[in-house]
């Protein structure tokens, strides 16, 4: 632990971002563990090029002058009688929503750049060829999405609007890390269960067939880096000191905080409300009367609650202890959860996902084997 690193397991000892020559070492060539074998590769049947038209058409149109991209009770201010009320015109209200809209995918657009870079920083420490190539792979997924959600803000918006500060800050602190636990909890098992409990729920929800898509395609890459944090959590949380697990559980309890309190506060949103001739601290002091405790619970009874998967994903990994129980359970049954067993939101979707990218796959291996045969 004398590096901060609190590694129990070879496959993640670590060294510094800056220390390539220990890269060189000949018996680390020799020492490469399966543990990742699977997922890396299983990266074969979840491939897509979010430039290739046969995987998915960004020119789709849709009406956002006249059409919500998700329904306007998907945009929790819209509870408020005082921001129902200023939008009484249908196109205002269309307009209100899809602008409220890009500004949770411009969130996700900012959050696949983070995992793209902290997995690209995993590539610079991880001595282990294994880890190390399946953070390689990651950082190839991460940038499509990029790609992706870059294009789709373009094909509705045009472009994409500044990082909140709440996930900006966050982002910044997991990928500036120098500890690998930070790095793994942070962004591989929080920022990515989050990421599948929302792309679940606009995939459930949206009413455009194009994001629908998009949503499906990226949790076909997402349910396997997911599953890189949960072999992380297998290896080490059993192994923990009292004092480690307590360092540990902390950490994801700030990280959790965080985003609960801040990710989707009207706070983060004021110049949306300005743009709109609304009042911003009129629409915070309304939302924080309809946002208690007990809404809170009450949300989080959704399957697809990001913040519920979240709970699910700390407390499958057996980071969740007496300790921090107290706090958890103010806001989700954690014994419903537990009962759940260890499959995630989004799996189902993720699957059938797969399934649709292999058909393609498998059509233009065929199709090679063929031309090269004659």
């Amino acid at each position: 632990m004398a590096d901060g690193n609190i590694t129990k397991d070879l496959i993640y000892d670590a060294v510094a971002p800056d220390d390539f020559e220990s890269m060189l070492e000949l018996d680390r060539y020799n020492a490469r563990s399966t543990a990742f074998d699977k997922i890396i590769s299983a990266t074969h049947d979840h491939f897509w090029d979010p430039l290739d038209p046969k995987y998915i058409d960004f020119s789709e149109p849709f009406d956002m002058e006249n059409e919500m991209i998700v329904p306007e009770d998907m945009i929790v201010s819209m509870s408020t009688d005082y921001v129902s009320n200023h939008l009484k015109d249908w196109k205002t209200r269309v307009r209100f929503v899809n602008q409220s809209a890009l500004r949770s995918f411009s969130s996700i657009l900012h959050g696949e750049q983070g995992a793209l870079n902290l997995s690209a920083s995993l590539c610079h420490v991880l001595k282990d060829q294994g880890a190390q190539e399946y953070a390689a792979n990651q950082t190839r997924e991460e940038a499509r999405h990029v790609t992706a959600f870059a294009k789709y803000i373009k094909a509705r918006w045009g472009r994409p609007v500044e990082c909140g500060p709440t996930l900006k800050t966050l982002l910044v602190e997991i990928i500036h890390a120098p500890e690998v636990y930070k790095k793994i909890i942070g962004m591989q098992m929080l920022v990515e269960g989050l990421a599948m409990g929302a792309f679940a729920t606009f995939f459930k929800n949206m009413n455009d067939p194009l994001g629908r898509k998009l949503m499906q395609l990226v949790m076909t890459d997402e349910a396997f880096h997911h599953k890189f944090g949960k072999i992380w959590a297998d290896r080490t949380i059993p192994k923990l000191t009292p004092e480690e697990h307590a360092i540990i559980e902390t950490w994801a309890a700030h990280c959790f905080q965080t985003l609960l309190f801040n990710l989707v506060a009207p706070t983060q949103q004021r110049d949306l409300y300005e743009e709109f001739g609304i009042d911003p601290d009129r629409v915070i002091a309304e939302m924080a009367q309809i946002m208690t405790d007990d809404q809170r619970r009450e949300n989080m009874k959704e399957q697809t609650n990001i913040f519920r998967v979240l709970v699910k994903t700390l407390l499958n990994a057996g980071i969740i202890t007496d300790r921090t129980k107290a706090f958890y359970a103010t806001y989700v049954d954690l014994e419903e959860l537990k009962s759940e067993g260890d499959k995630m939101v989004g799996d189902d979707i993720a699957e059938e996902g797969i399934k649709y990218l292999q058909e393609i796959n498998f059509k233009d291996k065929a199709k090679a084997i063929r031309i090269a045969a004659e």
